[in-house]
């Protein structure tokens, strides 16, 4: 069973009939002790990083989040559900993030010739190695809708680049954690890929 985190900042039902549509069985929740006691974990999101990290305090849910990702147990972050994982995000203002990953959340800084937010197709670049990937070839297509990225401290974590006027960080790794900028639920064939992937993770 996968069990999607409830912050009221997420498409859920569609990450949930995107699982169920591969073979899995998904649960929508916003009980930490649920949270805390999952098989395999997806945390989504749409919205603004502050915002996000106030609701998922507010419920209590931070901890189990964590706890959850340090047992390395199959954790799936989705658009902002992977900015949520560094250390600080800088829309509106600067705020604190999980902590999970060494790393800062920034915006696009582009030419006028780059609409931003990045929204809709664009094609990815392996950067190593992932059982996410296993049937994912480069130059695969995936749907974006962000106007901030992440910058990993670390780049052994990044496990797919997509170029939108500067390379950027669209998917990382590491370990049984991984979490994607683009909206795998959305992303048609090749989303759906990757969450038979994730489903299929021992």
């Amino acid at each position: 069973m996968i069990t999607i985190v409830d912050y009221q900042m997420g498409n859920l039902r569609s990450v949930q009939k995107a699982i169920e549509s591969v073979g899995g069985s998904a649960t929508i929740s916003s009980d930490p002790d649920a949270i805390a006691n999952a098989d395999k974990l997806v945390l989504p999101g749409v919205g603004a990083f502050g915002d996000a990290m106030t609701e998922i305090t507010r419920r209590d849910l931070a901890a189990p989040i964590r706890d959850f990702i340090a047992s390395d147990r199959p954790f799936l972050g989705i658009c902002l559900g992977l900015q949520l994982l560094f250390e600080r995000g800088f829309e509106n203002g600067e705020h604190q993030g999980l902590g999970i990953l060494a790393g800062e959340v920034v915006r696009f800084n582009l030419p006028d010739s780059f609409k931003v937010p990045h929204m809709g197709w664009n094609t990815v670049k392996k950067m190593q190695v992932s059982p996410l990937l296993q049937d994912t070839p480069d130059g695969s297509h995936f749907y974006f809708v962000h106007s901030y990225y992440v910058c990993p401290a670390d780049a052994s974590v990044v496990a797919l680049e997509c170029d939108y006027g500067t390379n950027f960080c669209a998917m990382v790794q590491q370990g049984n954690l991984f979490a994607t900028q683009f909206h795998p639920e959305k992303s048609q064939q090749d989303g759906l890929k990757l969450l038979r992937c994730f489903n299929e993770l021992g």
